[in-house]
């Protein structure tokens, strides 16, 4: 049964918030899955491509400059037919190299513009909640999971982008996160997935 979501987020070191938030942010989506997080490295070393090839959601980011690595993992992406969601961060000034990256990929796919860290987020979850659901036979999602993914995902569809804390801590570089349901591990950190009580009171309703 495939427990571990692989997710594989390009983005240079101008964005470390976002990798950072990101990273992070997955953590609140009500399933027992797994999940595995692959960052574009920051130091001088080649990107882990093999990790690429096996992602289950690859986004990258572009803010004001691009680094090397970030074009190869597009490049990679591109040739293995299997292109990234684009985020394209607005009111900043991007370097000329930064420009002609903007323009090269935006021949094979749309740049999906955000605001704030928080707008980024909250358009990451509703993309990694629908790739869940659509994929629901694959990681054999039991059936109250998709209930309170679904009611999640309505949930915070309809509400407005919040501001969240920006400072850096968390997931941090590439990481796995762990849930008690699905795995045991025999070391590292187990990071139970939270649930949004609204969630649980939507499906529990209780009498007054």
């Amino acid at each position: 049964m495939p427990n571990v979501v692989i997710m594989y987020i390009s983005a240079a070191g101008d964005l470390n918030i976002e990798r950072d938030a990101l990273s992070r942010a997955i953590t609140e989506i009500p399933t027992t899955l797994a999940w595995k997080i692959i960052l574009t490295p920051l130091i001088a070393q080649e990107p882990d491509l093999q990790a690429l090839s096996e992602a289950h959601i690859h986004i990258l980011l572009l803010g004001s400059d691009v680094r090397a690595p970030v074009g190869v993992e597009w490049a990679s992406g591109r040739r293995s037919g299997r292109l990234p969601r684009l985020y394209l961060k607005e009111n900043t000034i991007r370097t000329q190299s930064a420009q002609a990256f903007e323009r090269e990929l935006s021949r094979f796919t749309n740049w999906l513009p955000y605001v704030s860290l928080a707008d980024v987020k909250h358009k990451l979850l509703l993309h990694v909640s629908e790739y869940l659901l659509f994929k629901r036979d694959y990681f054999e999602l039991t059936s109250e999971e998709l209930d309170r993914l679904s009611v999640w995902r309505r949930s915070i569809r309809t509400e407005n982008p919040k501001s969240i804390d920006q400072t850096i801590g968390g997931a941090g570089n590439s990481s796995i996160i762990l849930s008690a349901e699905r795995f045991m591990p025999s070391d590292g950190v187990l990071v139970k997935t939270p649930i949004q009580k609204s969630v649980d009171e939507s499906l529990n309703p209780t009498d007054d």
